[in-house]
């Protein structure tokens, strides 16, 4: 019955997939109208450095909060899992996030999470002076401090249980604000399954990402950015010298193009990572909307990612900690760093 119920919801999520990607077009007229971006980041520096393709990643993380909500769900033998991780972006963003996954047996695992993106003191220049009496009643920023402060804010419970030895399911429920001085808010949901075929521990996966409210500035809204994604990964070597863990995942963003994250991780006795992503549709090149007036606007982001990290045991504790960088087109480049605690 499991099996029959886990094919058909792969199946309809690689059609959603499929008819998703059947209209680039449609996808690129809504480009940058999705609110609260900063959902997109990928949080952690082993899924960045693995370029995203962490769908159908390694389970009994609390860090899957942010991804695979069904990757939060402990197994029988863990009790706990954190992380704690930051990442400094371009134009001194900086961006951060916390998540404790607790397991609570037969009843499944909880995990709570919080994820911060902005940027404090910037500058402000209030002075508009605007002679014009229409033009004044058409200024919204009456506040009269020297500098202002950009901040988004995530915060999440996630409900994750395994089904056997093979399925997990989980959801997330979360609350989005975003404050540029005036603040908006929105609620949004997440929903996820992984499921372990068995040989080279190959696992599939699908996720439904920030289904919820829009969020509206005054008389603005814009709808948060949807995402669908499907996941494959396996060890075509599977040792206790060695590991090796290919990863990909197809995924939609709904004011962005189809994307395929591809990642691939080496293991050396459990104690020694090396990583390496890239982001295949996420390159450098140009929307086919010119116009005589206006040459085509050239999209960029994330390029190939790069990374590597440590992880030993102490006192009944698994201590890791990653690194991870990624090659921005135009911008600086991307570092992040990341702790994580199992035990």
């Amino acid at each position: 019955m499991k099996t029959t119920l886990l094919r058909s919801a792969l199946a309809c999520g690689t059609c959603t997939l499929a008819l998703v990607a059947s209209s680039p077009a449609a996808a690129q007229s809504n480009a940058g109208r999705n609110g609260a971006k900063f959902l997109s980041i990928g949080v952690g520096a082993r899924e960045a450095a693995l370029g995203g393709a962490v769908t159908a990643g390694t389970g009994g993380d609390a860090i899957n909060a942010f991804w695979n909500p069904a990757g939060t769900a402990l197994a029988s033998g863990q009790k706990l899992s954190a992380s704690l991780d930051y990442g400094q972006w371009f134009a001194d963003l900086r961006h951060a996030s916390a998540a404790v996954g607790y397991n609570l047996g037969r009843n499944g695992t909880v995990t709570l999470g919080v994820q911060t993106f902005g940027l404090s003191g910037i500058a402000a220049n209030r002075q508009n002076g605007y002679a014009d009496p229409f033009l004044q009643t058409l200024v919204t920023d009456n506040n009269t401090s020297e500098t202002y402060d950009y901040l988004d804010l995530s915060a999440s419970a996630t409900y994750a249980r395994s089904f056997g030895n093979r399925l997990s399911l989980g959801a997330t429920a979360k609350v989005v604000n975003e404050s540029i001085d005036e603040s908006a808010s929105a609620v949004a949901f997440d929903f996820g399954s992984l499921y372990n075929v068995g040989p080279m521990n190959w696992q599939l996966a699908a996720r439904l990402s920030n289904l919820g409210t829009p969020i509206q500035f005054y008389n603005q809204a814009n709808p948060l950015p949807l995402t669908f994604s499907i996941g494959s990964s396996f060890y075509p070597v599977n040792t206790e010298q060695a590991r090796v863990m290919l990863a990909a995942d197809a995924l939609k963003i709904q004011d962005g193009r189809q994307r395929v994250n591809g990642g691939v991780e080496v293991s050396l006795y459990d104690l020694l990572f090396l990583r390496a992503g890239y982001k295949f549709g996420f390159a450098n090149g140009a929307e086919n909307d010119s116009t005589t007036i206006r040459q085509a606007t050239r999209y960029s982001a994330e390029n190939f990612s790069v990374g590597g990290g440590l992880q030993y045991r102490v006192s009944g504790y698994d201590l890791a900690l990653d690194y991870a960088y990624t090659n921005m087109e135009f911008v600086n480049d991307v570092h992040r760093i990341t702790l994580r605690l199992r035990r």
